[in-house]
């Protein structure tokens, strides 16, 4: 079965919509490659709001998935996608509602509390600025600094790990591994407990590396993105994490959050 446009999902809420996309695209990967397209429309705070999304589906097609907290919103948009056949899905409610009942107490209905100004929050903010400002050796000092380096070649997911980490509080500084450019001397002084290379098999690296140099509009038979010089640099960076005596994970075949949940493991069992 062919589909050649793909279902629209609009996810509703009351503050910024992360917790609905993010629930929407885990259920979307369920029929990949059957195309799934999702709209966000982010902080809904009255009738109107409510209107222009009903509308919206009414002329395009597609469902609605909610997380609205605030009641006569919910309710509004549970009336009106019943009245006009849409599709539904309240994400929170039932679960707001279970659970107040099983800690009998009534719920604050406020908007936005999974992401309050306070400590943690600034602290996360730091921890992503730190992420910037010492990526891909900009800025070595950031070595002795960090929570956690990562090393390894290019293409190996160090930025992305480096932000998703940040988003967890965690100070990362990332080092390119470059056989004509030895490392900085200071991931030899720091706790190797505390460095964390990254490995990944020379034949799915050059897949990457081909289609990052057609991102680029450059010709995908350049020195980059060549096997042999691949395979020497992953060489040069097994022996430099060798040496370190760091912890090594292969990012072949895994997403940066599955990388980045084994590296929190390993630093919360850390010595």
């Amino acid at each position: 079965m062919e589909h050649s446009q793909p279902t629209r999902v609009y996810v509703v809420s009351d503050s910024v919509g992360e917790t609905g996309e993010s629930v929407v695209r885990a259920a979307a990967m369920q029929f990949h490659p059957v195309p799934v397209e999702i709209v966000r429309a982010p902080f809904i705070h009255d009738f109107e709001g409510i209107d222009k999304v009903i509308n919206g589906i009414r002329t395009h097609g597609g469902i609605v998935v909610f997380t609205l907290v605030i009641p006569e919103l919910r309710d509004d948009l549970i009336a009106k996608a019943k009245q006009y056949d849409i599709p539904f899905i309240d994400l929170l409610g039932p679960v707001v509602t279970t659970l107040g009942n099983a800690l009998r107490q009534e719920p604050r209905r406020q908007p936005g509390m999974i992401h309050p100004l306070d400590e943690d929050y600034f602290k996360k903010v730091e921890a992503v600025e730190f992420a910037v400002k010492y990526d891909d050796g900009r800025d070595f000092s950031g070595i002795q600094k960090a929570d956690i380096i990562l090393l390894g070649v290019s293409r190996t997911s160090k930025t992305p790990l480096s932000m998703y980490l940040a988003h967890k509080r965690l100070k990362v500084a990332n080092v390119p591994l470059v056989p004509e450019m030895q490392p900085p001397a200071a991931i030899y002084t720091v706790p190797k407990e505390k460095i964390i290379g990254l490995r990944i098999d020379p034949n799915k690296l050059n897949v990457i590396r081909q289609e990052r140099l057609r991102t680029l509009g450059l010709a995908e038979n350049a020195t980059y993105a060549n096997v042999e010089r691949i395979k020497i640099e992953l060489d040069f960076a097994d022996k430099i994490m060798s040496k370190i005596g760091c912890v090594i994970f292969d990012v072949s075949n895994r997403a940066v959050e599955e990388t980045a949940s084994l590296i929190m493991d390993h630093i919360e069992h850390r010595s």
